[in-house]
């Protein structure tokens, strides 16, 4: 019994210990973010543009993919239950409601975190193991600065970015179904979709976005520079980083949704 109580209270003192490392990184990044300008030290903007194509752009293709047919779906599978009510045309709204305010900014998210989150902890994982970290501190160049910042800064302009494009997409996918499908006008189906979505709804994913951006920055950051172990060390902390990553955002997610839909915000 004690040897359970031992490794219970061992894990969640390591939770502790790497939950402040990462908001203690957080502040780093905020910090050379908002006093670097004065000090003359920013980020190269060709580094925070790089992210920002990477991040973003080389993200499109996949997170339409899956935005198109997640709208699809819902669609169908909703279809079914409201034609037994005679209520078919109230599939446009399910559609663009569920995808704005949830499925769009997670499944964004969790793309964007495989994908992204993933290079990043590989990629300052292998600088670590191969001591170009120390190098950097050696010749007296900030990793947070020079590594964190334009990471961070390009996941944070460009997943919100990539969430819209995922609300657009998705609701695409709802109009084809509806259209095709289930006989509702084109211009009924818009109007329809539009007329229950309120503003609320879009903003609300896009704070969501920004959060998970934050947090999937943070995270595979965090991981890629505490790296140990060579080549394996490497492997593992990227598995690490998006295990990590995919638990954090359902977990922003569940607080997110408490917060937006059962105040009065």
């Amino acid at each position: 019994m004690s040897s359970i109580f031992f490794a219970t209270g061992k894990m969640y003192l390591g939770f502790i210990r790497e939950f402040t490392s990462i908001l203690a990184l957080l502040y780093d990044t905020v910090a050379w973010i908002v006093v670097g300008p004065f000090r003359g030290k920013v980020a190269s903007r060709q580094s925070i543009f790089q992210q920002m194509v990477f991040a973003g752009v080389q993200s499109v293709i996949i997170v339409a993919f899956i935005s198109l047919f997640t709208g699809i779906v819902i669609a169908m599978q909703s279809a079914y239950q409201l034609k037994q009510l005679g209520a078919v045309v109230y599939v446009a709204p399910m559609v663009s409601i569920s995808i704005t305010r949830e499925l769009g900014p997670v499944f964004t998210a969790l793309v964007v975190a495989g994908r992204v989150g993933s290079a990043i902890a590989a990629e300052l994982g292998t600088m670590k193991v191969s001591e170009q970290i120390e190098a950097l501190e050696t010749l007296a160049i900030d990793p947070v600065r020079f590594l964190v910042v334009p990471r961070f800064l390009g996941l944070l302009v460009m997943v919100p970015c990539l969430t819209l494009m995922a609300n657009f997409m998705g609701i695409v996918g709802g109009l084809i179904v509806g259209v095709t499908t289930l006989d509702i006008g084109f211009h009924r189906y818009v109007l329809f979709s539009f007329d229950f979505l309120v503003w609320k709804d879009i903003w609300s994913g896009l704070v969501k976005s920004a959060l998970f951006a934050i947090a999937i920055a943070m995270i595979s950051c965090h991981v890629g520079l505490s790296t140990k172990g060579g080549a394996e060390g490497v492997g593992k902390s990227t598995t690490l980083s998006v295990v990590i990553s995919f638990i954090m955002i359902i977990v922003l997610d569940c607080i997110m949704t408490g917060v937006f839909f059962f105040s009065q915000v």
